[in-house]
């Protein structure tokens, strides 16, 4: 066993994922991988919010197409620790494609592709340590 620094990340579970009723199936990978869940809310996300999370897409063809279908549908916020998790859930969540994720990720076994929609791939990962913090702080100022 490591002794590496258990690290914080931010999962989101997408209203595709909330509709569905995914959200419960979610959390119990992340939990069966090993990873604490150290905070969770359903919110209905907030634009200013949004702007900030995805503030290195604007501009891009799918900005705000993203923006919007982020708006559509609660959205199930999640800090998950452990050693590791950063790298560990977006291993755990799949290729961003859902027709393109291995069998066995989240996307890969629930995913759909919508019409190759590909914002609508059910959950977020943050990418590294800094974008994990900047994340919790938006979705959880609670935390900070």
């Amino acid at each position: 066993m490591t002794d590496a620094p258990i690290e914080r990340t931010l999962i989101l579970v997408k209203p595709d994922g909330v509709r569905r009723g995914l959200s419960g199936e979610v959390l119990r990978r992340v939990e069966a991988k090993g990873y604490v869940l150290a905070a969770v809310k359903l919110v209905d996300a907030d634009p200013a919010v949004l702007a900030q999370h995805y503030a290195e897409h604007e501009g891009k063809p799918f900005y705000q197409p993203l923006v919007e279908f982020m708006l559509s549908g609660k959205v199930l916020a999640v800090v998950a620790e452990g050693q590791g998790v950063i790298p560990g859930f977006r291993s755990l969540a799949g290729a961003t494609d859902p027709t393109a994720a291995a069998p066995g990720t989240i996307r890969g076994d629930l995913g759909r592709d919508w019409g190759l929609k590909v914002q609508q791939n059910l959950v977020h990962g943050s990418d590294s340590a800094e974008s994990a913090t900047r994340e919790i702080g938006l979705w959880f100022p609670e935390l900070g």
